[in-house]
C-alpha cells in the first residue's frame, strides 16, 4: 500500500472525514453513486462554466476555491454574489449533475446549504430511491478509497482550471494524467486524499469557525437519516443464517426502510404484546424533535430563534443513547416514557440560554449514569440476563467507554447536570414553571 513521505513518519493523527465533511460534499457524491466515476468529467466541466461564468467579479482564486464540491462553499458563493446561483443551477443541469433522484434526495432534509439547488421540488420525508441512493452514496466513498479520492480531487481540479493551484513538481507530475494512468492511480490517490486533508487543516488554522456551516449541516443531515431510516441491531448483522427476515413495518409517518441488502438483517421482533411498541416510540420521538426545532411561537427572545433550529441534533441525536436512556432508566412504562420527554423539553429550553460548552457537560453526565448503571446491572444474577439485557449492558458500557487501556469515567450522583441544578429552576429561569407543575401533578395522580 503507498504512504506519502509525510503519512510514512507516522506522525499523522487520523480522522474520520465522514461525520462531519461527507454531508458537505453530498451533492458530488449522489452523482457518483448515480452516474458512476466516469460524472467526475461534468463536474470539471461545470467547474470552468461557473469559472468563466463569474469571472467578472474579478475574485478568479476565491470562486475556484468555492467550488470544491460543497455545499456550505456553493451557499457562501451565492451570498456573495447574486448571480451564481443562477449560474451554478444552469450549468449544472446542462451538464447533467441536477437529475430528478439527486435532486429528490437533497430535498430530503429540511435544512440544506444552498437549497436552491433543488429548484421548485418541495422539501419532502424522502421515497423508497432516495434513502437507496443516499445509502449508495455514502457506502460507495467508505468502501472505495478511489472514489473518495475523486470527491476530493474536485478542489484540485477547480484550482487548476483558474491557475490557482500551487504544488510540488513531482505531485504536479504525478496527478498530471490522473485518474486516467492506471500505473500511477493509487499513488494519486493516496496524494490528492492528503492534500484534502492538509488543505483542511491550513483553512482551520486560519479561519477556525470556517467549518461552523458544515457541520451545522452534519448534524442535521445524520439527524434526519437517523429519523428515517432503519437502525440494525448488531447481534442481527452477525447472525449466523445471515439472511434477511420477513420486511419489518415501514418506518414513521409511513416512510419505506431502505431495502433489505445481503449484508443487513431486519430488526428482531418485539415479544409478544409489544409489537406495537417500536412504532410508538418512533412516532412519538419523530413528534417530539419536530416540535422542538421550533421555538414557541409565543417567544419574543431573539436568541431562543437562533438557537433552537441548530440545536435539536445535538441533545437529542447525538446524546440520545448516551443521556436520555440511561437518566430515565425504566423504558417499560408509559410514565417513565412521558418523563422522558417533558424533563428534556425542560432540558433543552435551558440549554439554549447557556454557553455551548453545556453541551459537554450534558453529554458527559450522562456518560457517567451509563457507566453507573453498567455497573449495577453486572451484580444482577445470570438466570436474569436474557439476550435483550445482555445487548443493554453492553450498550451501556459502550456509550461510556473513553479509554482502550484504562477504562474510566467520572460519575456525577447529583440529580441533574447542570452541578447540581433543579429541573424546577430550569423550568422557573426558562418560563416552564406552569408546564413542569403540570407534568409533575399529571405524574403524581
Amino acid at each position: 500500500m503507498f504512504k506519502s513521505p509525510l503519512a510514512a513518519t507516522g506522525m499523522l493523527v487520523m480522522e474520520n472525514w465522514i461525520k462531519d465533511d461527507f454531508p458537505d460534499l453530498l451533492w458530488p457524491a449522489l452523482v457518483l453513486a448515480e452516474q458512476g466515476d466516469h460524472s467526475f468529467r461534468q463536474f470539471v466541466k461545470w467547474q470552468k462554466a461557473v469559472q468563466e461564468g463569474l469571472a467578472h467579479h474579478g475574485e478568479v482564486a476565491w470562486v475556484a476555491e468555492a467550488l470544491d464540491g460543497r455545499l456550505s462553499h456553493l451557499a457562501a458563493l451565492a451570498a456573495k454574489f447574486p448571480d451564481a446561483s443562477v449560474i451554478v443551477v444552469d450549468e449544472a443541469g446542462r451538464h447533467g449533475l441536477l437529475s430528478e433522484g439527486v435532486r429528490s434526495a437533497l430535498a430530503s432534509y429540511p435544512y440544506l446549504p444552498a437549497s436552491w439547488l433543488v429548484g421548485d421540488i418541495e422539501v419532502a420525508p424522502p421515497k423508497q430511491p432516495d434513502l437507496e441512493l443516499i445509502r449508495d452514496a455514502l457506502l460507495s466513498v467508505l468502501r472505495d478509497g478511489h472514489r473518495e479520492a475523486l470527491m476530493k480531487c474536485f478542489r484540485t481540479w477547480s484550482t487548476v482550471q483558474a491557475g490557482t493551484f500551487r504544488s510540488s513538481g513531482p505531485t504536479i507530475d504525478l496527478l498530471k494524467n490522473y485518474p486516467g494512468d492506471l500505473a500511477t492511480r493509487a499513488s494519486a490517490d493516496t496524494t490528492v486524499r492528503a492534500m484534502w486533508g492538509a488543505h483542511k487543516g491550513m483553512v482551520q488554522a486560519d479561519d477556525p469557525n470556517h467549518f461552523d456551516e458544515a457541520i451545522k449541516w452534519a448534524r442535521v443531515f445524520w439527524g434526519a437519516n437517523s429519523m428515517t431510516s432503519r437502525c440494525i441491531r448488531k447481534r442481527d448483522a452477525e447472525s449466523p443464517d445471515g439472511g434477511p427476515a420477513e420486511p419489518a413495518d415501514s418506518g414513521q409517518n409511513g416512510l419505506v426502510a431502505s431495502s433489505v441488502h445481503s449484508d443487513e438483517a431486519e430488526p428482531t421482533s418485539m415479544p409478544d404484546g409489544g409489537e406495537n411498541l417500536r412504532r410508538f416510540t418512533l412516532d412519538v420521538l419523530s413528534s417530539f424533535v419536530e416540535a422542538l426545532r421550533l421555538p414557541r411561537p409565543t417567544s419574543t427572545r431573539t436568541n431562543d430563534r437562533k438557537l433552537f433550529p441548530g440545536l435539536w441534533p445535538v441533545p437529542v441525536v447525538i446524546s440520545w443513547r448516551r443521556w436520555v436512556l440511561p437518566i430515565c432508566g425504566a423504558w417499560n412504562t408509559a410514565h417513565a416514557l412521558v418523563a422522558c420527554w417533558w424533563r428534556l423539553r425542560i432540558y433543552l429550553h435551558w440549554m439554549a440560554q447557556q454557553a455551548p460548552t453545556i453541551y459537554r457537560q450534558f453529554q458527559e453526565y450522562g456518560a457517567g449514569k451509563a457507566k453507573l448503571y453498567a455497573r449495577i446491572s453486572d451484580e444482577l444474577p445470570d438466570e436474569a440476563r436474557t439476550a435483550g439485557f445482555r445487548e443493554s449492558i453492553d450498550e451501556l458500557q459502550r456509550l461510556s467507554h473513553n479509554n482502550d487501556a484504562i477504562d474510566h469515567r467520572t460519575v456525577d450522583t447529583r440529580d441533574t447536570f447542570a452541578d447540581g441544578k433543579s429541573i424546577r429552576d430550569m423550568a422557573k429561569e426558562t418560563g416552564l414553571l406552569d408546564f413542569y407543575r403540570r407534568r409533575t401533578r399529571s405524574l403524581v395522580g
